[in-house]
């Protein structure tokens, strides 16, 4: 199953991800966005297609 992979170069931290995604994949630690639990992901997308900066992507 795909995981989600985010670039912090690109990331902006604007939470986009956290917002959409269905399994609640995403969080926040020290401001930054990451991935919590990437075991839960389902490879819908919805990140990667949702994320202003495309700093996610499905790999």
């Amino acid at each position: 199953m795909s995981k989600p992979v985010i670039n912090k170069e690109k990331c902006t931290n604007c939470g986009m991800c956290i917002l959409v995604c269905p399994q609640n994949v995403f969080g926040k630690e020290n401001g930054s966005v990451v991935v919590k639990k990437p075991d839960e992901c389902i490879g819908c997308g919805a990140c990667e297609m949702q994320c202003p900066e495309q700093a996610i992507k499905l790999e």
